[in-house]
Parts: structure tokens; C-alpha cells; sequence
């Protein structure tokens, strides 16, 4: 019989955003590592592709004409979802361009429909971060500024818990799957934090 925190962790909504949106992105098989073993955990899973969410650079013109519609739906997802794995690649030492524009929309949405501001509805979002790449340091140095991005800009909680897969590009087999069993419980260890931490903010039932 399932224990009560077993059931807890698994009403769970959780987003997974790659920060990478190319074919065969090495960020992506590693997202789709962490989305089996939510989903194994019994959490709802929401995968997010930031490119369909077809986002211009970040203007203010732009945003003065009409909010693209891809901000609000990132809005809305963050606001129907407690907790986040967020796998990014690293460009020059940061997290990617399409990550850091699509969190910059993000948090540009006003409260409007029965929903919060941006801000709002990131705010307290428990997060946990994960990094792929074909170099031996996986990806690490990007992850420290998306760590300070998230919880000093964003308003999110970070789990202490991290990991960067070095020499992805040799990591996964044929099925995605990791064939390092270290790599795949430092994953697993990732994803429980998140799972055990968003469990733990969230607010009493009323009695």
C-alpha cells in the first residue's frame, strides 16, 4: 500500500522545459530521462516546447501592440504547476537565449482571466535543474546562473540537488536510455528533491 507522502509526491504537477529546442538535442534526451522517472513517481507531467511557443526576442514595442500568446500559455502553465525540471544546455558559460527570452515573456503577462502577473504565478515554483553536454563539465557553469536567474529574479525554490551529464554525446543508448547508472540516479536524486520539496510547500487542507 502506497504511504501518504508516496501519494502526496504523486499528485504532483510538474513542467519539464528543455532549454534546447534542436533536433537531437542532447538537453532533451536527458528531459526526457527526468519525465519517465516523474511519471514512474506517479507525478503529472507537463513537457514544454519552447519553441512552439513561437516567441519573439523580447521588445517592448512588441509587447506594447498585444502579449504573444505563447506568454500567456507559459504563464498558465506555470500557474497550474507547483514544481519544474529544467534541463539547459550552456552557450558561452549561460543558459540559452530561447530559455532566458521565454522566462523574460513569462513574466511580462498582467493578471488577467482569473490568473496572477508573471512574477505571480512563478513565484514559490520548486524547481530542480539538470544540464547535458558533450564536454566533461556537463554543462555546469550554465547552471549557475540559471539557479541565481530563477530563485533571485523568478521568485522560485530551488532544490539544492543538481546535475550535469558530461560527455552526453556518448551518454544515452539506442532507447535514451542513460548508460551510466550513476548518471542515472544523480537524475533520479534531482527529480526526488523536486518531487519531496514541492510536497512540502504545499499549503495545509482546511480543516
Amino acid at each position: 500500500m502506497p504511504s501518504a507522502a508516496d501519494e502526496a509526491m504523486s499528485a504532483s504537477r510538474v513542467l519539464v522545459i528543455a532549454g534546447s529546442a534542436r533536433h537531437g538535442s542532447l538537453n532533451q534526451q536527458l528531459a526526457a530521462v527526468a519525465v519517465r522517472e516523474l511519471e514512474q513517481a506517479g507525478a503529472a507531467v507537463t513537457p514544454v516546447d519552447l519553441r512552439a511557443l513561437a516567441l519573439p526576442i523580447y521588445d517592448a514595442d512588441i509587447e506594447a501592440r498585444g502579449m504573444p500568446e505563447g506568454a500567456r500559455t507559459l504563464r498558465r502553465l506555470f500557474a497550474e504547476h507547483e514544481a519544474l525540471i529544467l534541463v539547459t544546455p550552456e552557450y558561452n558559460g549561460f543558459p540559452t537565449p530561447l530559455l532566458i527570452n521565454a522566462l523574460d515573456w513569462a513574466s511580462r503577462p498582467v493578471p488577467e482571466d482569473g490568473l496572477p502577473s508573471g512574477p505571480a504565478a512563478m513565484s514559490g515554483t520548486v524547481a530542480g535543474l539538470l544540464s547535458a553536454s558533450p564536454g566533461g563539465l556537463g554543462g555546469l557553469r550554465s547552471l549557475l546562473f540559471t539557479r541565481q536567474f530563477l530563485q533571485m529574479n523568478l521568485g522560485m525554490l530551488i532544490v539544492p540537488e543538481q546535475f550535469g551529464l558530461g560527455s552526453a554525446d556518448k551518454a544515452f543508448d539506442a532507447a535514451g536510455v542513460l548508460i551510466d547508472p550513476k548518471a542515472h540516479a544523480a537524475v533520479v536524486k534531482v527529480v526526488q528533491s523536486v518531487l519531496r520539496t514541492a510536497v512540502a510547500m504545499k499549503p495545509p487542507p482546511a480543516v
